[in-house]
């Protein structure tokens, strides 16, 4: 849906089918939970998929033994994870496949016409790990969908009954983020949300910062004055900018504009506000097994980091 389309239309119903990816952790029934109170909201469909690995000696054997205990175990796991957080919504469908996490992810998006995935992260010793390793983190890059991702910092969505009243769109103005402002305009309507758009500014530009180290204090401050006023200036046109004519919302958005590090700025904006979710974008990368091992990326450090859920939109 594109911001125009989203100004002519008054759907209170964002999602419509949601997949929580569950390896039947803590972190899991975290984002299981949320999941659930979204779709009492939105009367979404909900599915649960948890990925088996693949057998390499079972691959081998032209008969695979008839008794699977893997499986069995699973399925006994499964039924319990449902059973404790039963919320008196419906899950759809429940799968236990085997495969890569990611290929099963992707089959059942295209097969379910999934338009959410859910998944819960946990820290781990000195850097925090999400709760499916880097399969989580994968999943963040190359989900064909919408990725709402429950950090170890985040609160529960659900004590709100599945409601954003307060959310933050972090925008850099480039392809993704631009790819995850209707959805942040549509759960800012259907919610009635108090919408808050942000553009953090680098703390000095490249050209900036040579040109003053041959400058006098007092010009290169006045320089450097000069430009943040014009850049804020500029930044907060695009960010009104973003906002389409006749989109009626329930509060008057805000947008700021700040001269921060990443991601600081966002989580820092994030707890001020006392946000309810956070919307960004996140570039693909072109080699997602390789990028999940940064630990210091932008998007995993405002999932590791955020007081919220955190809804990531790639491109």
């Amino acid at each position: 849906m594109t911001v125009a389309e989203l100004a002519k239309t008054h759907t209170q119903a964002v999602f419509h089918h949601i997949l929580v990816a569950t390896d039947f952790s803590d972190s899991s029934q975290r984002a299981f939970r949320d999941a659930l109170a979204l779709a009492a909201h939105d009367d979404a469909r909900v599915y649960l998929v948890h990925a088996l690995p693949l057998n390499m000696q079972y691959l081998s054997l032209e008969a695979p033994p008839e008794l699977d205990l893997e499986r069995i175990d699973a399925e006994k796991e499964m039924k319990d994870f449902v059973g404790d957080l039963d919320s008196g919504h419906k899950v759809e469908a429940v799968f236990l496949l085997r495969g890569g996490v990611e290929e099963i992810v992707k089959s059942l998006v295209g097969d379910k016409q999934i338009d959410l995935l859910v998944i819960g992260t946990r820290g781990r010793g000195g850097i925090s790990k999400l709760a499916l390793g880097s399969v989580a983190e994968e999943l963040l890059r190359v989900a064909p969908c919408p990725v709402l991702t429950i950090g170890p910092k985040a609160e529960v969505a659900s004590r709100n009954a599945g409601e954003f009243r307060r959310i933050l769109f972090a925008t850099d103005f480039g392809k993704a983020a631009a790819k995850a402002l209707p959805l942040a305009l549509s759960l800012a309507q259907a919610h009635q949300a108090k919408l808050t758009l942000l553009h953090l500014l680098p703390a000095m530009p490249a050209s900036t910062a040579s040109l003053s180290a041959f400058s006098p204090p007092g010009p290169a401050a006045d320089e450097l004055l000069e430009w943040e006023t014009a850049a804020q200036k500029l930044s907060v046109r695009k960010l009104k900018e973003c906002l389409p004519e006749g989109m009626t919302l329930a509060h008057e958005p805000e947008c700021v504009v700040g001269t921060d590090f990443l991601p600081e700025g966002i989580l820092e904006a994030a707890a001020k506000r006392q946000v309810d979710l956070i919307v960004m974008g996140a570039n693909r990368a072109l080699a997602p097994r390789a990028a999940a091992h940064f630990p210091w990326a932008l998007v995993h450090e405002v999932v590791r980091d955020a007081p919220c859920p955190v809804l990531t939109v790639t491109a």
